[in-house]
């Protein structure tokens, strides 16, 4: 296969409540993809995960194009038209209101740096053999994380993964068109946007050093009333979009969380870490932890999206456990 062959790939995420469990995928060929997911998440948090972790999974092949099969408007609109707007107004949208899935997001404007990729609309459920797959597979891990079980993680990607002409890895040079299909099926070619912006750092964002505590160690300094108590240690861990979702499904914002920080962070007793899901920019934990009211389910989502590529939280959010 030549290394300079386009890596040709579908990703699809799927929701069983939506929110619920959640569950992404993409797929090359039945020897080349990879599959996750979360205890509760939505369909757009799948099929936003899914193109993050194509990327991420084939960066080490930059010089080869990407083509990317895709049910998602949502997912390839944020992508290829609204994202440049968003980072101007600093992650917010037109109306001022933050980013939905700013975490995903932020770790996916880092990963298309560079990157020569395309993506291409299909309808979902109508046919399309590598959409179906990837729904497939989505939907398997969503199912898993529903009955308490580990999903099937699958191969993932080599060098010299893929089929025949199915297989094409991640990072070459900018793109400058993105390819869309019509409900017709008539395909339109349209400019990508500019994504870069004046004064915007281009590279990707420089990982943790050895020295520097990862998610978990982080999520555990949160549980300390002494750590919390100082508004001055809070500032650089919370990004400047970090939302908090209560159980009752209220969205607290970061200046809140900071203000609050006495309740908002009180625990009663030991948090416990049910599991830690790291990628190259991203990290996700999930805890059962104590409250006075009850115990909650916790996901706390870590980033390095950021100019100094530090760890920060940019997403936390509780379900009530009923204990």
């Amino acid at each position: 296969m030549s290394t300079t062959e386009p890596i040709i790939a579908a990703a699809d995420g799927s929701a069983l409540g939506n929110p619920g469990p959640a569950g992404w995928a993409w797929f090359i060929d039945e020897n080349t993809w990879a599959s996750g997911g979360w205890k509760r998440g939505t369909n757009n948090m799948g099929e936003l995960q899914a193109v993050l972790s194509l990327f991420e999974a084939t960066a080490h092949v930059p010089e080869r194009e990407l083509r990317i099969f895709c049910d998602s408007k949502y997912t390839i609109d944020s992508i290829t038209k609204w994202m440049p707007g968003w980072k101007k107004k600093g992650w917010k949208k037109s109306d001022g209101k933050p980013v939905l899935n700013l975490e995903l997001m932020q770790a996916l404007d880092a990963a298309l740096v560079g990157r020569n990729y395309t993506f291409t609309w299909v309808k979902g459920h109508a046919g399309h053999e590598m959409n179906e797959r990837a729904d497939e597979l989505a939907r398997a891990a969503a199912t898993a994380y529903k009955n308490g079980t580990t999903p099937d993680a699958g191969p993932g990607f080599s060098a010299t993964g893929g089929a025949g002409g199915s297989g094409a890895d991640k990072k070459p040079a900018a793109p400058t068109t993105i390819q869309t299909t019509a409900q017709t099926g008539a395909p339109t070619t349209v400019q990508k946007p500019e994504t870069a912006q004046p004064g915007a750092d281009q590279s990707n964002p420089k990982q943790p050093g050895p020295k520097q505590p990862g998610p978990e160690q982080l999520e555990a300094r949160l549980n300390d009333p002494a750590f919390t108590a100082e508004a001055a240690n809070l500032e650089p861990l919370l990004a400047s979009g970090f939302e908090w979702i209560t159980p009752a499904g209220r969205t607290v914002d970061r200046a809140t969380v900071i203000e609050l920080r006495a309740k908002a962070f009180a625990v009663n007793g030991t948090p416990k870490v049910l599991r830690v899901e790291a990628g190259a920019s991203h990290a996700a934990v999930l805890s059962e932890v104590p409250l006075e009211r009850g115990a909650v389910l916790r996901t706390s989502v870590w980033s390095t999206a950021n100019r100094r590529g530090t760890w920060q939280l940019t997403l936390r959010q509780e379900t009530a456990t009923g204990r």
